[in-house]
């Protein structure tokens, strides 16, 4: 895991890194407007700053304004975020995890994804065979 993304992030925080990821960059202004309840344009700025302070995001400067960007690809903090739900709420058990998942609402895995997760799962099995 990157080490950037072993820095705790408060829950503003994270839903600033997650407007940018979703806009793949953004001005503190339009992060601000992507928010839900926003603090002030100065609270904004700040926030950024320190996230850049901590390594997730770097910016650009185009006329007067900065643009944030993420350092980190999407996938692989999609992928740090999974491991840390993963290791704090499932004892690091991927079947836990699944087993919770489809359990919150059956009605919403339709006959095609289910059939999709077990096509996976056997070419995850397949893979682990070959090697």
């Amino acid at each position: 895991m990157s080490i950037r993304l072993r820095h705790g992030m408060s829950k503003r925080e994270r839903q600033m890194v997650e407007a940018i990821y979703a806009m793949k960059s953004a001005s503190a202004a339009e992060v601000r407007e992507a928010i839900p309840s926003p603090p002030s344009y100065s609270a904004v700025r700040a926030t950024l700053q320190v996230l850049v302070r901590k390594g997730l995001l770097a910016f650009r400067r185009e006329g007067r304004r900065y643009v944030y960007a993420p350092t980190i690809p999407h996938k692989e903090a999609r992928r740090s975020a999974l491991r840390h739900l993963l290791d704090t709420y499932f004892d690091g058990s991927v079947t836990a995890a699944m087993a919770a998942l489809i359990r919150v609402d059956r009605r919403q895995l339709s006959d095609d994804d289910y059939h999709s997760l077990r096509a996976m799962i056997e070419r995850a099995d397949r893979q682990e065979e070959a090697t």
